[in-house]
């Protein structure tokens, strides 16, 4: 999932976690996120003229992804997906860790993220689309478009 971030997003991406994982993989995904966000939050810096909000549907086979976000410096995060991706597996990993990844990822970075599965399926399907609807919203909400910090009031 984090190299579909990578690529869709369009960033550089080098990650190395070494955790807890013979526990389970909890720790080691809220530790990603935390220091993805931070990572991200450092990269925007003022956040001068970034495009600011975004919001995609992406496919993935049977299922479907709704995304929106909001580079605010509010972090919130909107996840309804809790019936499809609270409960189950993906391979070893528990599928009620992507909601862990994006709250860990939004706190850390600033977002506001409302996420909606809108056709549901395999659980693999889902979080795929789930991340890859992420990542072209941060493609899109962190393109340069002007010379101004995008609010009213002058600062996010």
């Amino acid at each position: 999932m984090l190299e579909l971030l990578s690529v869709h997003a369009g960033f550089g991406l080098k990650i190395e976690c070494k955790g807890d994982i013979e526990v389970d993989f909890h720790h080691s995904t809220e530790d990603v996120g935390i220091a993805l966000g931070l990572a991200l939050k450092e990269a925007l810096g003022d956040k001068k003229g970034i495009q600011r909000f975004a919001d995609k549907v992406i496919p993935m086979d049977e299922c479907a992804a709704l995304l929106a976000l909001d580079i605010s410096g509010r972090p919130y995060v909107n996840f309804d997906c809790q019936n499809e991706l609270s409960y189950g597996k993906i391979g070893d990993f528990d599928a009620e860790l992507v909601e862990e990844f994006l709250r860990a990822f939004a706190n850390n970075a600033g977002l506001n993220i409302y996420v909606k599965l809108l056709a549901k399926g395999n659980k693999h399907h889902e979080a795929e689309a789930i991340f890859k609807a992420l990542a072209q919203c941060l493609r899109a909400a962190t393109k340069i478009v002007s010379d101004k910090i995008p609010s009213s009031k002058g600062v996010l």
